[in-house]
């Protein structure tokens, strides 16, 4: 049987990991509070997942008061304080948080391959542990 050359073969037995996987969007259809990603949240502190991988929209541009230009804030500003909140809400779990954007999120490139989303102020304490990254991407867990 032919080789695969991409993944090497285990030598050890990989240990067993909890992997939560979500898709965006995060707020209800009628208001952006983000009622469902504080729910995820809840379930992450409850569960402290190994790895987190949550896919957008963050940010749905077709959302209503998006599509209508209802919202009070900037599309940039509402969008770093959904990554905030996710970030900050999975630092107590130790989660290993991986942030795949969307074609849909509204305050990024709609081109694809999408480039990872950019996050220059991400705290220090959490480079280590959030992983931006490109759609589409592979990811080798353990």
């Amino acid at each position: 049987s032919p080789k695969n050359p991409f993944f090497p073969p285990k030598l050890l037995p990989p240990e067993q990991r909890m992997v939560l996987v979500a898709c965006g969007p995060f707020t209800p259809s009628d208001s952006v509070a983000f009622e469902p990603l504080s729910d995820l949240l809840e379930v992450v502190a409850r569960d402290r997942p190994d790895v987190c991988v949550l896919f957008g929209p963050f940010l749905d541009a077709k959302h209503e008061q998006v599509e209508s230009c209802q919202l009070l804030s900037p599309f940039s500003d509402v969008f770093h304080l959904c990554l905030r909140t996710i970030i900050e809400g999975t630092r107590s779990a130790g989660s290993q948080l991986v942030l795949v954007p969307s074609l849909r999120d509204v305050s990024h490139d709609f081109v694809y391959p999408q480039p990872p989303f950019p996050f220059p102020d991400l705290p220090k304490e959490d480079k280590a542990r959030v992983l931006l990254v490109p759609e589409p991407c592979t990811l080798d867990i353990d």
